[in-house]
């Protein structure tokens, strides 16, 4: 594992999620608990879910070639626009920088392919502007990589919920080892029938709005975004000094009821960054609101820094997210760094007496004066597959 004393700064991220298509409004409802999730039933005739579907306006695709259009690399385009300024700013300082692409999805663009084949199945024929190249996984980094012209590595990693924050940590690999001087990493992952009906059976969905750790909690809201970072090996700002990453095999869609993988996540963070447990001053669930995945993550939790550390799971507010939920995560505890405030957790007021009791944020952690320097992220995936990020502001 590289040495955390290689800099990896995080430029201001570039988020397009159901709070919102730009920072201010996502900030402002991150902190205050406003849910991004709206009653839709496109995917589920007759059946509304709460989805956290995007509702901002997207990048017009019409005229990109064909291979490149679908909705997926619409948000990635949108969360693309947000990340010029930096881009432009690092070329400025460094004209000749290799720059790579790393990104982590789930979906790429299936949704398409499940319109084509709609058609097909009504007319007989695939449309004229299919592609399947659409769908394939390494689709989301080539666009990037043709739309901005780079010329450097450009791959994208599919390890379902992990994906996008195993881009962030591949990225910081590439720094250290000297193949690129810049990355962009994050990810995208939209919502399509595929996993909004594969999720539903799991039995994993709720029809409700989620309730992360309550002693209510029935399963996931589902949610799209795009999540993007440029990184750099420049020292100052917003650091990645730290991340871990497991793979148990516990089972194929279940976690390790105790944890373990989860733990030495974290564990391996923390020693990667060279700070202890008790110099992390907020966390950032993974928090999916499953009777499982809950109970599992607060006994990791409890284990690796007791009751103290404030905690919360945004995924109540943009719903989960998939693939790009490790990145979109990241950027709200940059968010959160940046303002020196928290985002709080939500849910109907039950927690589950059968957990630990956590220090879940509230609306007076953010009234008291509190140093927030370094933030923990989790994020856990099918098949024991597990990553925890420390982000440290190093200004």
């Amino acid at each position: 594992m590289p040495s955390s004393l290689t800099p990896c700064r995080l430029s201001t991220p570039a988020l397009v999620c159901s709070l919102g298509s730009d920072l201010d409004s996502i900030s402002q409802a991150l902190f205050i608990g406003t849910r991004g999730l709206f009653a839709d039933a496109r995917f589920t005739p007759g059946q509304p879910l709460p989805l956290g579907r995007v509702r901002a306006t997207l990048p017009d695709c019409s005229d990109w070639p064909a291979e490149y259009r679908s909705r997926n690399n619409q948000l990635l385009a949108a969360a693309l626009q947000q990340l010029q300024p930096e881009l432009d700013a690092y070329r400025s300082r460094q004209p000749n920088g290799r720059i790579g692409v790393i990104l982590g999805t789930s979906t790429s663009g299936i949704g398409e392919t499940e319109t084509a084949l709609q058609q097909r199945t009504e007319g007989g024929r695939w449309p004229a502007d299919y592609r399947y190249a659409r769908q394939e996984i390494g689709a989301p980094a080539q666009f990037v990589a043709h739309r901005l012209k780079l010329q450097g590595p450009a791959y994208t990693l599919s390890t379902a919920c992990t994906s996008s924050a195993r881009a962030l940590a591949s990225a910081h690999r590439l720094l250290a080892a000297g193949i690129c001087d810049a990355v962009i990493a994050g990810g995208a992952d939209s919502l399509c029938s595929l996993t909004v009906n594969g999720f539903a059976s799991l039995e994993a969905l709720s029809d409700q709005p989620s309730q992360p750790f309550s002693a209510n909690r029935n399963g996931i809201n589902l949610g799209e975004a795009a999540a993007l970072f440029l990184l750099t090996n420049e020292t100052g700002g917003i650091q990645l000094t730290g991340y871990g990453e497991t793979s148990d095999g516990y089972h194929i869609s279940a976690p390790h009821p105790a944890g373990e993988g989860a733990v030495a996540a974290m564990q391996a963070a923390i020693r990667m960054a060279q700070v202890q447990a008790s110099d992390i001053h907020y966390l950032n669930l993974h928090g999916t609101a499953t009777r499982q995945n809950d109970a599992m993550e607060s006994l990791a939790v409890d284990q690796v820094f007791g009751r103290t550390l404030a905690c919360s799971s945004t995924k109540a507010l943009t719903g989960h997210t998939l693939g790009a939920c490790g990145a979109l995560e990241a950027g709200f505890c940059w968010l959160a760094l940046r303002a020196g405030k928290l985002p709080p957790q939500v849910h109907d007021g039950q927690l589950d007496p059968e957990l630990p009791r956590l220090n879940y944020v509230d609306a007076s952690h953010n009234q008291q004066a509190r140093e927030v320097r370094r933030a923990l992220s989790n994020s856990f995936a099918f098949g024991g597959n597990n990553i925890a990020l420390i982000l440290e502001r190093c200004e």
